[in-house]
């Protein structure tokens, strides 16, 4: 568990769902992300168990928690790559960056990754405005690389050196 000024990074629970749906169900959040917004409260309850499922000792996914509901989630996906995401109410409010800065040193303790990486949507300018802040650089761009509600988006990758 990790904690900031505002917020706890903490592993999942069941009893995230309802607050994670109001995530992942939303367009808006959802706007950039690899997948669709969730349809029903059954989708969203398909991909949490799967993450509290693949969560280990040393988590690499976490909920980020603020006042003691879930806003968010922020971690590892898959290799190195980091991910993240905030409910819209939360927005421009610092909470992200916030929670990155906590998780990032985090995660290189517990992956040992010579480097943390990211795919980010080149129109999510708020997302690679927030990683370049945090020291990532821009290492290559993509087209096409996802095909999400039958619409093509694009890919801009970055990268963060282990300090």
């Amino acid at each position: 568990m990790l904690r900031t000024a505002r917020l706890t990074l903490r592993p999942p629970h069941v009893t995230d769902l309802e607050d994670l749906h109001g995530v992942y169900g939303d367009a808006r959040a959802m706007r950039y992300w690899s997948t669709p917004p969730h349809a029903d409260l059954a989708e969203t309850e398909r991909w949490l168990q799967g993450v509290i499922a693949a969560t280990g000792a040393a988590p690499k996914y976490l909920v980020i928690e603020h006042d003691g509901r879930a806003i968010g989630t922020a971690g590892i996906h898959e290799g190195a790559e980091i991910g993240f995401i905030l409910h819209a109410d939360f927005w421009r409010r610092g909470l992200m960056r916030e929670a990155l800065e906590a998780l990032i040193p985090y995660l290189f303790d517990v992956t040992g990754a010579e480097a943390l990486t990211a795919d980010a949507d080149p129109l999510n300018a708020a997302s690679i405005a927030l990683m370049t802040a945090l020291g990532f650089e821009e290492t290559g761009r993509a087209e096409r690389t996802f095909f999400i509600n039958g619409a093509w988006a694009d890919s801009v990758y970055l990268r963060l050196p282990r300090p």
